[in-house]
């Protein structure tokens, strides 16, 4: 997951470059200081930084020198999404200015990749063989096994720096050299100031795989913005929608990108896959899906509080005592979904695989095993060994713990366990302590 973050080169064009080196070493308390300033003279950045249609669409065409797009199915999305950030969010200058940097990068890159593919065709016609699917309640070891499986060096998984800066498309000769990562490296930086506990939820590296949500976020149809900001008008629309775009144009991004660089199959990972399951399969049809799981008591609130953190920059007024509500009817929903679709589709039983948090914490590498196997995958030794260095170097908790309850959040204890009571019976979870 990553939204949100700050082209460097936009915010030195919005900020005085005096303004930017000093905001940087101090953190997050000249941060609220510069929105508390901007709360009572600029009215939350509106004048000072559009959020208008017109006005991204052609800032992209100017930076980038093209002006098609790619189809125009992103047209009302992104307008549904920019009235809702206007409605809904209560921006402060910072909000506004990275959602103007992210929606700006967003539309370059299609312009930039619509252009690439209009001078070499060939691209559409990359196959996308048996990508493997991590999905599954967030908080739930999702994101170490989609960064664990990665490490097999005959896959591919859409690195942070290669989703966020696509173009020119990465080639297999300076793929580990790539003068983007450092770029990334730096924007990562933001993070720190942004939101320093984000690290204790979340593995992030310029060279780490990214969520899938990052790629449909170009789409503009994506849970990557009701996550990151207070959107309700547009999550309700989006709910309402075929999810069957977003995952079209997820196959041409990995088109993309796997043209001058493949590999064997493809890793990606989103929690949100739970609730598009039907589309996510008739896009990817030969598909395998990995499901991870874990006790929604442990789960929930420490979604909330992730939510909190994510959202706290980007807002004058953060609405914390809605999060428990929301994010446990979100997972519940789709929770129950992802069950109705596989005992509906039971031709298709084969092409889950389910684990559980407690046995990927207890022995990583025998849950890998049970993948391949399952899949029928070859785990190659060099595979095997570097994802044991990897599970070595990064125990849980390795960058401190973040603690919450799920009273902070309004959720109750015995009324969550019976709610989500369908869940761990069906598939056997254990209450965590």
């Amino acid at each position: 997951m990553l939204q949100g973050v700050p082209d460097t080169d936009e915010m030195h064009g919005i900020l005085p470059k005096s303004l930017h080196k000093v905001l940087c070493p101090l953190g997050s308390a000249m941060l609220s200081g510069v929105n508390g300033a901007c709360r009572r003279f600029l009215a939350d950045g509106r004048p000072f930084v559009s959020l208008d249609e017109a006005g991204l669409l052609e800032t992209s065409r100017m930076r980038t020198g093209f002006d098609d797009f790619g189809d125009d199915l992103f047209r009302e999305p992104l307008r549904i999404l920019l009235d809702s950030f206007e409605r809904d969010a209560d921006l402060n200058l910072v909000g506004r200015i990275c959602v103007r940097s992210e929606i700006t990068r967003m539309l370059c890159n299609r312009l930039y990749m619509t252009a690439d593919c209009k001078r070499h065709p060939e691209i559409h016609e990359e196959r996308i063989r048996r990508p493997l699917f991590i999905t599954g309640l967030p908080r739930s070891g999702s994101t170490f096994l989609h960064t664990l499986l990665a490490q097999d060096p005959h896959c591919r998984a859409p690195l942070i720096w290669e989703v966020m800066h696509p173009f020119p498309p990465p080639e297999r000769r300076t793929y580990d050299s790539d003068p983007r990562i450092g770029r990334t490296e730096r924007q990562l930086k933001w993070l720190d100031v942004l939101m320093p506990e984000f690290e204790k939820f979340h593995l992030i590296h310029a060279r780490y795989p990214q969520e899938c949500i990052a790629i449909t976020d170009h789409a503009f149809l994506s849970y990557v913005f009701e996550t990151m900001y207070q959107v309700s008008g547009y999550r309700d629309w989006h709910d309402q929608q075929d999810k069957r775009p977003a995952y079209e144009f997820h196959r041409r991004f990995l088109q993309y990108l796997q043209w001058r660089c493949p590999g064997s199959h493809w890793v990606l990972k989103a929690p949100s896959h739970l609730m598009a399951l039907e589309a996510l399969l008739a896009v990817y049809p030969d598909a395998d899906i990995v499901m991870t799981h874990r006790d929604p008591l442990k789960v929930l609130p420490s979604c909330a509080s992730l939510t909190r953190v994510l959202r706290a920059p980007f807002t004058s007024r953060l609405r914390v005592e809605g999060i428990g509500s929301e994010v446990s009817g979100r997972w519940e929903g789709s929770a129950r979904y992802a069950m109705r679709f596989r005992e509906e589709r039971n031709d298709l039983r084969q092409r889950f695989y389910d684990v559980r948090y407690q046995d990927l914490k207890k022995d990583p590498l025998a849950v890998v095993k049970g993948i391949y196997g399952y899949f029928g995958r070859e785990l190659g030794p060099d595979a095997e060994e570097a994802m044991q260095r990897f599970a070595a170097a990064n125990p849980k908790d390795g960058h401190g713990v973040h603690r919450y309850t799920l009273e902070e959040f309004g959720l109750d204890r015995e009324a969550l366990r019976s709610r989500f009571r369908f869940y761990t019976d069906f598939f056997g979870i254990e209450q965590e302590a």
